[in-house]
């Protein structure tokens, strides 16, 4: 079994979620008392969050790197980090360890292309829907058109991830909310709607809906526990 380097704490809520499945995921297929190996470096999310906001991503970049070199130097064999919205640094952490990172956006695409969906919803936090490192990714590397909600709801959806779910909040006009805006992205053409924000699945299930839904946490995590049991990298 290799060992998984998680880069956490962005927020702790999902990072816990994270924590969880992979656990469950290995016991699954080991069976036993096994369970993943697993090294992570939680980070302070205030300090992330502070440069997002004030558009220092050299500065979140800097933070990530020495938390991955962290893990790396634990013996972690791969990297996930464990945001939707940090990804957009993911590139630069790269270039300053030498094991690989599981991308997000590559696992999502994966199970997506694998149901058929070549047109999705994507929810997130502003940076993720607006900005190009995610959607981009999904539509040059992986040729899955996106589409986001428009300016208000994107609005709604960034504050309820920040003032609500990373707080460990769940709050039932939220969810009508979100549920809302899931249905505006299917009657524009979105076969699916991507959770792509690690936080997002706390709130809204698949119960919710009759509109399919890409948990990323759950799809990250599954793809990491793949490659620590079955794969070479």
């Amino acid at each position: 079994m290799k060992t998984i380097g998680l880069l956490g704490g962005m927020s702790w809520e999902s990072t816990t979620s994270y924590y969880q499945q992979i656990n469950r995921g290995v016991q699954k297929e080991l069976g036993g008392l096994h369970s993943a190996k697993v090294i992570l470096n939680s980070v302070d999310f205030v300090e992330i969050e502070s440069l997002q906001h004030v558009g220092d991503w050299q500065g979140t970049a800097d933070i990530l790197i020495e938390a991955a070199k962290g893990v790396e130097r634990a013996g972690a064999d791969f990297v996930l980090i464990c945001t939707n919205t940090m990804h957009k640094v993911a590139d630069a952490i790269q270039e300053n360890i030498s094991i690989p990172i599981l991308h997000i956006a590559d696992a999502t695409a994966e199970k997506l292309k694998a149901d058929g969906v070549s047109k999705v919803g994507l929810l997130g936090t502003r940076f993720t829907m607006e900005q190009d490192f995610y959607k981009q990714r999904l539509t040059d590397k992986h040729g899955i058109e996106v589409v986001v909600p428009e300016a208000e709801e994107r609005e709604v959806v960034h504050s309820v991830i920040y003032n609500e779910l990373c707080k460990g909040l769940i709050e039932d006009p939220s969810r009508d909310r979100y549920l809302k805006i899931i249905n505006d992205l299917y009657k524009s053409g979105a076969q699916a709607v991507i959770l792509g924000c690690t936080e997002i699945a706390l709130l809204v299930k698949q119960t919710d809906t009759a509109v399919k839904l890409y948990d990323t946490t759950a799809i990250h995590a599954d793809y990491a526990v793949f490659f620590a049991l079955n794969k070479d990298l």
